[in-house]
C-alpha cells in the first residue's frame, strides 16, 4: 500500500469511527512535505492545511496513523496555533503543554510513540483535561525550580533530540511543532484564520448532526465558548499599549532564529515584556446578570492582548483575587453594596505588581478617595459615567 493509500484509508477509518473528526479531516488540505520531523500544520493563504512526513507517517501501524491525525486536529481545533498562546514566552513549555492537553483526548491505544501525557510527570500531580494554560503554569513553576524532569527536557530540545528519557524512566517525545510563520502573522490575518476555523467547525458540527452524529464533548465545550464569546467593546490592545504604564515581566529567551552577532556560535536572544493588570469587578446588587457577563467578555479580550490578567471582585468588601484563566469556570462572589475604596487601598499598596487598575462597574457609588496610578473605569453599556470617578471613564456600547 503507498503512503497515498494508507492516508486515503486513515481518513476513512477515522471518519468511520469519529465522524466529527473525519469530516474536519477532509475540510482540510493534505501535503507530504519532509521539512518538517513528523507532522504539523501549514498555512494556505487563510486557510490551515495538514503537513505529514512521509518517513515518519510510514514507521507507525495504522492505529497510530489515526492517532497522528486526530493529534494534529486538535491542535488546530483547540486554535493552539492562531494567536490564542502567543503571550506564553517559553514556546518550548508551551508545545509540550498543548501536547499534554489533546493528547488526552486520544484513545492510547492509538497514539504515537511516548506520548505527552499527565502521566509522564506523576510527582507534578497534574489535573485531567486542565487546560494549556494550567499544564504551562505548572511545568513554568517547576522550571523555575531547578526540577530535573523539566531540565531533561530541556537538555534534550537543546540538543535537537526526538526523545527524552525522565528521571522515572518514562520516555517521552519533544514536540516538534513549528508555528513561528503562524504566529508572527499581524493580528489582523491571523483574526481571519480564526474566523476561518470555526467557521469549519461550526459547519463540521451541524454536518453530523444532519447525520444523527454524537459532536465530542471536548469539541461541544469548545463551539459553546466559542459562540458565546462577544466582540471586544473597547480597543484594549491600543489602550493597554499607550496607557497601561510599565510591563512588569521582562523576559529573555533563547532564539534559534535570531543570530548572535557578538558570539555567533551562540543562539540569539529576544526580549520579551507582559503587562499585569488588576481587573477589579464591581459584584455589588446593582449590577445585574448581563452586566456581569459583559464584564467577563471584555477581560477575556484584555487577556487576549498578551497580559496577565488578576482579577480582583468587591461589593463593599474585597471578596476574591485570583489570576484569570479563559478555561476556568467563573465564580462570582459578594452582591451586596458598592464601596471602590477596598480596591484602591489593595492597587495603592500593590502598584509594583501591576501595570494599571481597569475597574468595571455601574459606577453607582461616591468617589474613592486618595486614586494613584494608571486607573480606568470602564462602565457597563447599561449604566451612566459617574463624572466624579477620577482618572479616565469609558462606556461600554
Amino acid at each position: 500500500m503507498t503512503k497515498t493509500e494508507s492516508l486515503a484509508k486513515a481518513c476513512k477509518d477515522l471518519m468511520l469511527k469519529e465522524p466529527f473528526y473525519g469530516l474536519f479531516l477532509i475540510a482540510l488540505n493534505k501535503k507530504w512535505d519532509e521539512r518538517i520531523p513528523t507532522a504539523g500544520v501549514g498555512l494556505r493563504n487563510i486557510n490551515v492545511e495538514l503537513l505529514i512526513n512521509s518517513n515518519f507517517w510510514e514507521s507507525l501501524t495504522p492505529p497510530q496513523q489515526i492517532g497522528l491525525l486526530k493529534h494534529e486536529l486538535l491542535h488546530i481545533a483547540f486554535f493552539h496555533l492562531t494567536g490564542t498562546y502567543n503571550h506564553l514566552n517559553d514556546k518550548e513549555l508551551a508545545n509540550i503543554a498543548m501536547d499534554i492537553e489533546i493528547n488526552q483526548y486520544i484513545d492510547a491505544a492509538i497514539l504515537p510513540p511516548n506520548p505527552q501525557l499527565p502521566d509522564c510527570y506523576p510527582h507534578l500531580n497534574l489535573d485531567a483535561k486542565a487546560g494549556t494554560m494550567y499544564y504551562y503554569d505548572k511545568l513554568l513553576e517547576k522550571k523555575s525550580e531547578g526540577d530535573s524532569f523539566i531540565q531533561s527536557l530541556m537538555d534534550a530540545i537543546a540538543n535537537n533530540d526526538n526523545t527524552t528519557t525522565l528521571p522515572n524512566g518514562n520516555v517521552v517525545t519533544i514536540p516538534s511543532h513549528v508555528w513561528d510563520e503562524l504566529q508572527s502573522l499581524d493580528e489582523t490575518t491571523q483574526k481571519l484564520i480564526t474566523s476561518q476555523i470555526s467557521h469549519t467547525l461550526n459547519q463540521v458540527a451541524e454536518q453530523v448532526k444532519s447525520m444523527a452524529g454524537n459532536i465530542p464533548g471536548e469539541i461541544e465545550l469548545l463551539l459553546k465558548n466559542l459562540n458565546n464569546i462577544e466582540p471586544p467593546k473597547f480597543d484594549w490592545r491600543g489602550y493597554i499599549r499607550r496607557f497601561a504604564g510599565k510591563s512588569i515581566k521582562i523576559y529573555t529567551k533563547q532564539s534559534r532564529r535570531k543570530f548572535n552577532k557578538r558570539l555567533p556560535e551562540f543562539s540569539g536572544l529576544k526580549i520579551k515584556q507582559q503587562k499585569h493588570i488588576l481587573a477589579a469587578i464591581d459584584t455589588s446588587a446593582s449590577v445585574n446578570t448581563a452586566e456581569l457577563k459583559e464584564f467577563m467578555h471584555e477581560i477575556y479580550h484584555m487577556f487576549k492582548t498578551g497580559s496577565e490578567i488578576t482579577v480582583v471582585q468587591c461589593d463593599t468588601a474585597i471578596s476574591n483575587i485570583s489570576k484569570f484563566n479563559p478555561k476556568d469556570e467563573f465564580t462570582i462572589y459578594g452582591r451586596g453594596g458598592t464601596d471602590f475604596q477596598p480596591v484602591i487601598d489593595y492597587y495603592n499598596e500593590n502598584q509594583n505588581k501591576y501595570s494599571c487598575l481597569i475597574y468595571l462597574t455601574d459606577g453607582e457609588a461616591p468617589a474613592p478617595e486618595n486614586a494613584k496610578g494608571n486607573l480606568l473605569w470602564v462602565h457597563s453599556n447599561q449604566s451612566q459615567i459617574n463624572q466624579d470617578l477620577p482618572g479616565f471613564k469609558i462606556q461600554l456600547n
